[in-house]
């Protein structure tokens, strides 16, 4: 008994926060450790020291304890390494005549159930994940109450042993998706994961500008994607879910459009594809028009661009490529500073300095309508994987347009048409429903149907359509 207690204060250098009690019953020792920050102590105190402290004889002092101390998870343990994790896990362990029980007293760390703070919900649920990992899978089994929700645990990282979730559906989802998502999981061999980025970077084994899974901190989101045959990775300590494979299309739907009318998320749906396109080609097109193609528009609109820019000294791209740094900046200084200061940064930044940034001439108005315009197209976007994709798109189409101007501009389209096409997730044609061609997944596509109307939101995941789009459902 004493080697194990000394072996530990070696191995963790006596560390302030791992308390030894030994408490002497009948003549015989019992060993209480457990991490001060870790455990709840209150508990400790109330119900394994004062059932130990108020024990009668007995002749099987381990037995005795294992069946009488109020826990829901107590187990014996056996080796060493197992004593030190569940010990950095909350447990606390007993010691009694070389034989050990490991009973959880996990304090509560993490922080409750609030509201999304970056999807927010309109007319749907409030709740989002959190940093427990088992608060994030109830959130789901909360909606999902079926045995088919299946949940493989893994423990990865050397140091860390962060708790790592893999959600499916078992009469839904494709099993040679799960096993391909798995084996890379277990192929994870690093010191430690804190977020659910590290598992991103493994997984995708080929990168694409276009970002092939999704992540997620509404339930609601994760649950609709395990119904349609999806894939939900849970990482222990993060708020964030991800989801496998995503689509395209997936980007321009919410949980909000499933819960309204089919026509106003149609309309909608539509609004969203338009500012996609505004966000990427209207800075190129401005520049094209006006610097190698003004015979493309209306004489009168001609003029009054011209006489806008009588005054700015700088070249059109010059005026647009800084105008796009300076708007991004304000962007981020909006996202990384405090709320309160946020607002008041990006009013100061969006209206007086752009307000004397035309008054000294250094910018035409135009100018600051087109970038304004298309900045905040790009906003509609929650996530920020495909944020940055547009801001990487809107900087190619720029600088094309402005050596080449429509002709670059086209020449810019058909490179990101033909990027979308070729892009697969994880064995899936990105660009489904609509390469390849499925009909029944149209009717969820950027119209929407009445539910009713359509068994599966995407056919491709669906376990009797799993063969690349040759399949396609009969209606």
């Amino acid at each position: 008994m004493n080697n194990i207690v000394e072996r530990l204060k070696k191995d963790t250098n006596n560390v302030f926060d791992i308390i030894y009690r030994k408490i002497s019953i009948d003549n015989k020792s019992i060993y209480i450790i457990f991490s001060d920050t870790l455990s709840d102590v209150n508990y400790i105190n109330n119900y394994i020291l004062k059932k130990i402290t108020t024990i009668s004889y007995t002749n099987d002092l381990f037995n005795t304890l294992y069946n009488s101390i109020p826990s829901a998870n107590l187990k014996e343990v056996t080796k060493y390494d197992e004593i030190v994790k569940l010990i950095f896990e909350g447990f606390c362990i007993l010691i009694i005549e070389d034989k050990y029980i490991a009973i959880e007293a996990k304090a509560n760390l993490d922080r409750g159930i609030n509201e999304s703070e970056n999807e927010v919900s309109l007319i749907g649920p409030k709740d989002a994940f959190t940093e427990s990992f088992g608060k994030n899978i109830g959130l789901i089994r909360k909606r999902i109450r079926s045995n088919s929700l299946m949940i493989n645990t893994y423990e990865l990282g050397t140091e860390s042993n962060t708790k790592i979730g893999l959600c499916y559906m078992k009469t839904i989802a494709d099993m040679n998706l799960i096993r391909n998502v798995e084996e890379k999981i277990l192929q994870i061999n690093i010191d430690g994961i804190t977020d659910i980025g590290y598992i991103r970077e493994v997984i995708i084994t080929k990168e694409s500008i276009f970002p092939i899974v999704n992540t997620t901190e509404r339930p609601d989101t994760v649950c609709q994607a395990l119904l349609e045959g999806k894939i939900a990775i849970v990482v222990d300590n993060t708020p964030f879910v991800m989801i496998i494979p995503t689509f395209f299309i997936d980007f321009f739907h919410t949980p909000d459009d499933y819960y309204q009318k089919s026509l106003n998320t149609t309309f909608v749906r539509i609004i969203r594809f338009l500012a996609f396109l505004i966000s990427i080609f209207l800075p190129a097109y401005y520049i094209s028009v006006t610097t190698h193609n003004p015979e493309s528009i209306p004489l009168n609109l001609l003029i009054n661009f011209s006489y806008q820019r009588l005054d700015v000294p700088f070249p059109g791209f010059i005026e647009a490529f800084v105008m796009i740094i300076s708007f991004e900046i304000l962007r981020e200084s909006d996202a990384r500073i405090p709320s309160k200061v946020g607002t008041s940064v990006s009013i100061l930044g969006g209206l007086v300095l752009g307000e004397a940034a035309v008054s000294a001439g250094l910018v035409s108005p135009i100018m600051i309508i087109v970038i304004a315009l298309s900045v905040i197209s790009g906003l509609l976007f929650t996530s920020n994987s495909l944020a940055y994709t547009i801001r990487y798109y809107r900087f190619l189409l720029l600088i094309l347009s402005a050596f080449f101007g429509l002709f670059g501009m086209f020449v810019g389209m058909m490179f990101l048409i033909i990027k979308l096409c070729s892009i697969t997730s994880f064995g899936f044609s990105y660009t489904a429903p609509f390469a390849p061609f499925i009909k029944s997944g149209i009717k969820d596509s950027f119209i929407k149907c009445r539910s009713k109307k359509y068994k599966l939101r995407n056919p491709l995941t669906a376990k009797k359509n799993l063969v690349r789009g040759i399949n396609h459902e009969k209606n």
